[in-house]
């Protein structure tokens, strides 16, 4: 009996009986959190590869400021635009193009429109771009795949009906029409998830071994998470829009995946650009905190600094004088 549970247990993975808490009248929600959690962790790790390329610290948060609202707005406009009917369609609900933390952020809006606010973030501050998205790269991975974790918590954007091991169950109400009857799917949110960790894996080495620079560990990522997106995004069942009878983001991928792998081709050879922001912000505060320190102290200047103080005795100077004879 132990046994038949154990199978039964491996059988397919539960989907989550919630994906809100309620504290008080505030809805907590997992898919809001799994976010968050996403950006945190690339700007840590954008963070620690910026700051060893040469930028200053601090640099990479001034960015992200701008960076991730412009992402979350392109990021809903694109999903928006590629599924329309929600919204527009047939008993759609225009208002719920606002409600984000149901679901639904197209990366390829996100990486364009908060490519845009990146770089106005770093033409303020006099930082290229190509090195800032450099440094991103990893942890842009890392963050999607963390953020997929939300689409479980929704239990959205799954594959087809399988029978496999780690099929994903479904409850009836987030069923697709016409899918009502099965009851796992292909989990295609721990594809994704897995897909993007090893890429990030992937996107460091080849960046420490061949010293990428201008671009390429971004056009790296690009390549590869759209030769991993193309294959996923084949399996999914829910409804898109359509291109040439392919699903649109199927297309986006082969399109930007081709143009990336031409950058990288293009960009090959350069030596990696190092950035000064860094050195010389720590060279100007150590040249302040020199600066702010009192000038060293010897006994000369200590007998030059009492004898001239203000309201000392005469008695007094005189018994200095002669108790450093005395040490002398």
């Amino acid at each position: 009996m132990t046994a038949d549970l154990s199978t039964q247990l491996l059988a397919s993975i539960p989907s989550p009986a919630q994906g809100v808490w309620h504290l008080g009248p505030f809805p907590l929600r997992a898919y809001a959190l799994c976010i968050i959690a996403g950006i945190v962790l690339a700007a840590w790790l954008t963070e620690k590869r910026f700051v060893a390329r040469g930028g200053a610290p601090g640099d990479v948060l001034d960015i992200a400021v701008w960076a991730v609202p412009f992402g979350i707005v392109g990021g809903r406009l694109y999903h928006v635009i590629t599924t329309p009917e929600p919204y527009w369609g047939e008993n759609g609900d225009p208002v719920r193009a606002l409600y984000i933390w149901e679901g639904g952020l197209g990366i390829w809006g996100a990486i364009a429109l908060g490519g845009v606010g990146a770089w106005i973030a770093c033409r303020r501050r006099g930082i290229p771009l190509p090195v800032f998205a450099d440094a991103l790269a990893p942890g842009l991975l890392v963050a999607q795949a963390v953020g997929r974790l939300g689409n479980y918590f929704n239990q959205e954007l799954f594959g087809g009906p399988t029978s496999l091991p780690w099929g994903l169950e479904i409850a009836p109400r987030f069923r697709p029409e016409g899918y009502e009857q099965f009851a796992t799917f292909q989990p295609t949110f721990l594809y994704e998830l897995l897909w993007n960790l090893a890429a990030a894996a992937v996107v460091v080495w080849a960046d420490r071994r061949f010293r990428l620079s201008h671009g390429r560990a971004f056009a790296l990522y690009v390549a590869a998470y759209c030769l991993g997106r193309g294959w996923i995004e084949m399996l999914r069942i829910d409804t898109a829009e359509r291109f040439f009878g392919v699903r649109l983001n199927v297309f986006t991928a082969i399109v930007v995946g081709l143009a990336a792998v031409a950058y990288l081709v293009w960009q090959r050879g350069r030596p990696r650009e190092q950035l000064t922001r860094g050195a010389e912000a720590a060279a100007a505060a150590e040249a302040a905190a020199a600066a702010a320190e009192p000038a060293p102290t010897t006994p000369e200047t200590a007998q030059a600094v009492v004898e001239t103080e203000p309201g000392a005795s005469g008695t007094t100077r005189a018994g200095t004088d002669d108790r450093r004879s005395d040490e002398a």
